[in-house]
């Protein structure tokens, strides 16, 4: 996920700060466990939704803020006393080349959830707007990455529905893609990493950090750290290639539609309502779409704003009626 500038203290550049790499290292062993878990799910050996929600939720959404937080310390690190602008542009074209093949490449394997903004077209985006703040003090770079991260939270536009203006973040309603990390609220992460690493250099911390020598248990870690871009593009293709080759000796159960949407739904709506009622909202849910002969619409990804509208409404007929329900079933 995360590729960076080679990291190395502002002061001349002695010498490249190993912690940092370390660090790094274990969030792409983290970031390989997820995608290894979502391709368990995507073969069909989990739960539909399991990656989704819940802890593996949080667990992703911890590793792509602490890839995009190392972005914002390497990039200072690397251009805070003055911006080496043979070096980022090098790394920039890299960064994004590798983007747009991720594009190319997930539009044609996966078209219904295509990564047309993921974690590397936010690092090039990023890392170019962050040079930006690399002269302003950290205090104030850290008030602006708190108002980026929370303005997805109260500023939410149906304007910014469009395709084209998907990648800022603000629109009302989330797109359908494997890989979605828009400019806001994630650009937050790597401003804060860029406010605390001059807070780190000014503090002295920075400079014991970088005295640190780790023993060889760290070699490895170290190692994918320093070749960060060509782990992210590597580890992926190749997992799924090994989930495949084993899904044709040892093939997944198949599971009819009706019960991926009941697994699905369940597990949804758990995040918010107990079990019991879950379980009976969800068979409301299923059987109306059944009964309209729209369960494939769902399954087509139709993203029309009627169509949405109309899930809205069933959401609700189906809360009401769920709701009532349990009600009479509590008094009896």
């Amino acid at each position: 996920m995360s590729i960076q500038t080679p990291t190395a203290p502002v002061q001349d550049r002695p010498k490249r700060i190993v912690a940092i790499d370390i660090v790094r290292g274990i969030a792409l062993i983290a970031m390989a466990s997820y995608h290894f878990t979502w391709d368990l799910e995507f073969f069909g050996y989990t739960d539909p939704g399991l990656t989704a929600f819940g802890w593996w939720k949080i667990y992703a959404r911890c590793i792509a803020s602490t890839f995009l937080f190392l972005v914002g310390v390497s990039l200072y690190l690397a251009h805070g006393r003055q911006i080496r602008w043979n070096g980022f542009r090098k790394r920039f074209a890299m960064v994004a080349g590798a983007a747009i093949a991720i594009s190319v490449a997930t539009r044609i394997a996966t078209p219904d959830g295509f990564i047309f903004f993921g974690i590397l077209h936010e690092i090039a985006l990023a890392s170019l707007l962050g040079l930006a703040f690399l002269r302003l003090p950290a205090l104030l770079t850290l008030v602006i990455a708190a108002l980026v991260i929370a303005a997805p939270v109260y500023l939410r536009f149906e304007a910014f529905d469009h395709p084209w203006l998907w990648w800022v973040g603000l629109s009302a309603n989330n797109p359908r893609s494997n890989d979605y990390v828009p400019l806001f609220p994630w650009f937050g992460a790597v401003l804060a990493g860029i406010a605390v690493t001059k807070l780190a250099v000014g503090s002295g911390v920075l400079a014991r950090l970088a005295e640190l020598a780790p023993g060889r248990w760290a070699n490895p870690l170290v190692f994918i750290g320093r070749h960060s871009l060509a782990f992210y593009l590597i580890h992926q293709p190749l997992l799924i290639g090994c989930m495949w080759l084993f899904s044709q000796m040892m093939p997944a159960q198949v599971e009819t539609p009706q019960v991926n949407f009941l697994k699905t739904c369940q597990l949804s709506c758990e995040q918010s309502r107990d079990t019991e009622f879950c379980s009976s909202y969800c068979v409301c849910m299923l059987d109306t779409l059944e009964g309209e002969a729209t369960l494939d619409r769902l399954y087509n990804n139709d993203q029309t704003a009627e169509w949405k509208t109309h899930l809205s409404d069933l959401a609700g007929m189906c809360t009401a009626k769920t709701d009532s329900k349990l009600m009479e079933e509590g008094v009896k």
